[in-house]
């Protein structure tokens, strides 16, 4: 079992290397930019890396690179991400 070390921010995968945004998982992350706190949690804890901003209501995802896994969403404390459902 992993052990996790409370502010060790494990390495990102290796999307940034490849873009998988072409075969995401259906949804993509949509910041609302109304509530943000600026906590910086999604980037901290997306598995890729993609998720960039610097205070209150400036964060972003790289659609390039991200696969739609919806972390950010989840860890949002004040809700300010949803996951919408991209046209094909």
């Amino acid at each position: 079992m992993a052990r996790i070390i409370p502010g060790v921010i494990a390495r990102p995968g290796t999307s940034v290397a490849r873009e998988t945004g072409s075969w995401r998982t259906g949804k993509r992350p949509k910041f609302l930019r109304e509530k943000c706190t600026g906590c910086n949690l999604c980037a901290m804890l997306c598995p890729e890396g993609v998720v960039f901003g610097n205070g209150k209501n400036t964060y972003r995802a790289d659609l390039l690179y991200c696969k739609g896994c919806g972390i950010c969403a989840q860890v949002c404390p004040v809700h300010d991400i949803e996951m919408e459902t991209e046209a094909r």
